[in-house]
């Protein structure tokens, strides 16, 4: 059952919009089915002298229900949101690295400007559509090294020229350090990102979720009540209900997969910031 709910889970992450409409109206007619089927074989006549138990078994596990799926959809949300700050920040941090980049010596100030203009156009042509497929892009990877050893090598040129001098460069000095704490900072994001974007729901969670749905809209089914059309509504409402909060949880659950996911906005904007600071 738990590898079963995983499938469920993995598949519900990368539903299209169609889709989650599907699952959604599927839920909703296999609830009034299933609702008819209990009302020809069990006359609702027969079930009312057991609303008392079914009544408060309902209350029971609707409250507990609802506690569950209010804590999953928090915790999937708070991790949107994560995902989301933790691009921008590494955004920010490639900006920062560029500016700072614009107070180096040419030699160095040249390959990293243009490192950090090959790094937002990777994020936003490979990077993130490979994370759409749950993989990632090499060449980002790439770049970033090479970023690293640009720092290191202008680095070490500037100590061997500070030790030959007689005055060392305090600022050029001043300047490396800036550099490596934004390039490390940026780094750190981009580590985090990646992790971020293979999270997800554990099976045992999915299957959590969708047998409570299953027990709770059954209990609602199985209480006593003469007036069908009122029965018919609540059992409409309920799985409607149900069916949207278990859809939105798989829609967010994976933040950059999927119809609603993390976009590539802030390396868009780092790009439109490049073209706005002095070359």
């Amino acid at each position: 059952m738990e590898k079963d709910a995983r499938r469920l889970g993995e598949a519900r992450s990368m539903l299209s919009i169609w889709q989650s409409v599907l699952i959604v109206l599927g839920t909703i007619a296999l609830s009034l089915v299933f609702l008819a089927v209990l009302r020809r074989i069990w006359p609702a006549t027969q079930r009312t002298e057991h609303n008392d138990i079914i009544g408060w078994q309902i209350s029971v596990l609707g409250t507990t229900y609802a506690v569950i799926l209010a804590f999953m959809l928090w915790n999937v949300w708070t991790n949107f949101q994560t995902a989301r700050i933790t691009t921008e920040m590494e955004a920010n941090y490639l900006v920062d690295l560029y500016r700072i980049a614009g107070g180096l010596e040419t030699a160095q100030s040249k390959p990293l400007r243009a490192l950090c203009r090959e790094y937002a156009a990777v994020m936003v042509s490979e990077e993130w559509p490979a994370m759409a497929q749950k993989q990632l892009s090499a060449r980002s990877f790439s770049v970033t090294q090479q970023m690293w050893d640009v720092l290191v090598q202008a680095h070490s040129n500037g100590d061997h020229a500070a030790s030959s001098s007689a005055v060392p460069d305090s600022f050029q000095q001043s300047k490396y350090e800036q550099a490596f704490s934004a390039l490390s900072q940026m780094s750190e994001h981009r580590r985090l990102r990646q992790i971020e974007s293979r999270m997800k729901l554990p099976g045992i969670l999915w299957a959590v979720l969708v047998i409570g749905c299953i027990v709770v809209i059954g209990s609602a089914c199985l209480f006593g009540c003469e007036n069908f059309a009122l029965h018919f509504i609540h059992v409409f409402v309920l799985s409607l209900l149900l069916s949207l909060v278990l859809v939105s949880i798989a829609e967010i659950d994976r933040p950059f997969q999927g119809p609603v996911r993390v976009q590539a906005d802030a390396f868009a904007f780092a790009q439109q910031t490049f073209t706005q600071l002095p070359q």
